[in-house]
């Protein structure tokens, strides 16, 4: 069964030195929304000076690699682009170079998505609102489409609508659209009372209307990993940590690529709901246990 521990400084002291690469998570991790998790820059530039590797692994796919750059810098934060791993960029390094996308590209995401399928040279659709006038099926039967749309990308929109829901399953009902989301994440951590939907519900609403399932790039498939390893060389899995605050993606995610995990308590899950899995018969919840958790990654800072 999976065992999963606190961080202490003597245990943390067991652990750097076994470590050369470290994946972090951005949101509920080093900041939320725009304010920085204290010490986080403190504990990542800790681990640099010791000859880490660290790269910022993300689901979030409303920014381009160039954004999360900005807003690293910004926040205080060290940075290359190289070092972000984010899914608007893995999905259009996925319709470029693995599908060979000859077509357009029906978009349900943000303004950054869409700046990664510039990059790639992939022409798109359907960025911006698009929104219905009403209960109208005359309407609905008349919307528009573009012949030359051969692939459904799902990512977060924050102008999701009934049209384009519409114009998603349509899409999808000729079984050659591919079909392609950034993540799955359910919930947005942040530090409110008020929750956030995540990417996930998007995709959840147009894989109920398109009847298709995916190809999910994000946490926990293994596709972020993989290609930081195709990338970089000398990528060791037993010697690489992710570091995360939910369970079901980053801990998932490295527990499915063979990783040291690490759950920090600031954004979505707890110390607690990792022991609680840990207690569990379930095999499912054992693959939820992460080898370590602490309350903030600046945490590690005293540690270092």
């Amino acid at each position: 069964m999976a065992a999963c521990r606190k961080l202490t400084k003597e245990i943390a002291s067991e652990l750097i030195p076994k470590i050369d690469t470290v994946l972090c998570d951005c949101d509920g991790v080093i900041w939320q929304g725009n304010n920085v998790i204290p010490r986080t820059a403190e504990t990542l530039n800790k681990l640099r000076q010791k000859g880490k590797r660290v790269f910022f692994v993300t689901n979030n796919s409303t920014k381009s690699r160039r954004q999360y750059l900005q807003k690293l810098t910004k926040l205080g934060f060290d940075a290359k682009q190289e070092e972000i791993v984010c899914t608007a960029f893995a999905a259009a390094a996925y319709l470029k170079h693995s599908v060979k996308l000859e077509g357009k590209v029906y978009l349900i995401g943000m303004e950054g998505m869409a700046e990664e399928l510039e990059l790639m040279g992939i022409p798109y659709t359907g960025i911006g609102p698009d929104h219905a006038s009403g209960y109208d099926f005359e309407e609905w039967a008349n919307l528009p489409f573009d012949p030359e749309v051969k692939a459904v990308l799902v990512g977060f929109d924050a102008h999701i609508s009934f049209h384009k829901l519409i114009k998603a399953a349509t899409y999808l009902n000729n079984p050659d659209c591919v079909f392609v989301a950034t993540n799955e994440d359910l919930r947005y951590p942040y530090n409110s009372n008020v929750i956030f939907p995540g990417t996930g519900v998007i995709v959840q609403a147009v894989k109920s209307a398109g009847q298709r399932e995916p190809v999910v790039l994000g946490k926990p498939s293994k596709h972020l990993f993989e290609s930081i390893s195709k990338s970089f060389s000398g990528i060791d899995p037993s010697r690489t940590v992710m570091i995360g605050d939910r369970l079901s993606t980053d801990i998932l995610m490295g527990r499915n690529c063979g990783l040291k995990t690490l759950l920090v308590e600031t954004g979505i899950n707890s110390g607690e709901d990792a022991l609680e899995n840990e207690r569990s018969d379930s095999k499912e919840q054992q693959q939820l246990v992460p080898d370590y958790y602490i309350p903030s990654l600046g945490d590690l800072a005293e540690f270092l």
